[in-house]
């Protein structure tokens, strides 16, 4: 049972607070990763997940990258930490939680894709301008944040 089985067997579905990270891997065509999710089904988003205890959130990053996609991500650069109440959400079983979630992108790392069939349905490089419509609201706006403040590294890639 890892923690936040542990954390809700004591809570049940009271809101608490839990910490993740996402990552914005970007390839040399100026492209980043996204994987249509199992859960929600269908659903694409940013390889991420939640905080183990002891973690930093660059290891939680790396982690969940690794662990959902195969890749080895290194020099992950902060884009930015988003909490508050915009980001309380209740989950489909009556969970209830804020997030915290720090935001990161790399364009250094290695390995071959591979989708832990667990996690996701696929997983793919996609351009930014054709992002797909059913996706998890919060990663497309860290996705908009971070073509906002580094989206020269995007430009780059593509010429």
């Amino acid at each position: 049972m890892g923690y936040i089985e542990e954390l809700r067997s004591l809570v049940g579905h009271r809101p608490v607070i839990l910490v993740g990270t996402v990552v914005i891997v970007v390839n040399d065509e100026g492209n980043i990763l996204l994987q249509q999710r199992t859960y929600p089904e269908g659903v694409w988003g940013l390889p991420g997940g939640l905080m183990e205890l002891g973690e930093s959130t660059e290891e939680v990053g790396i982690r969940e990258v690794y662990e959902e996609t195969g890749l080895t991500v290194k020099q992950l650069k902060l884009i930015n930490i988003y909490s508050g109440e915009d980001q309380f959400s209740t989950a489909a079983n009556g969970d209830q939680f804020y997030s915290v979630t720090a935001a990161y992108f790399t364009t250094d790392y290695d390995g071959a894709l591979q989708v832990n069939r667990d996690e996701a349905i696929e997983c793919q490089f996609i351009d930014v301008r054709d992002l797909p419509e059913k996706m998890i609201g919060s990663h497309r706006m860290m996705i908009g944040e971070f073509i906002d403040k580094f989206g020269s590294i995007i430009q780059a890639r593509q010429s």
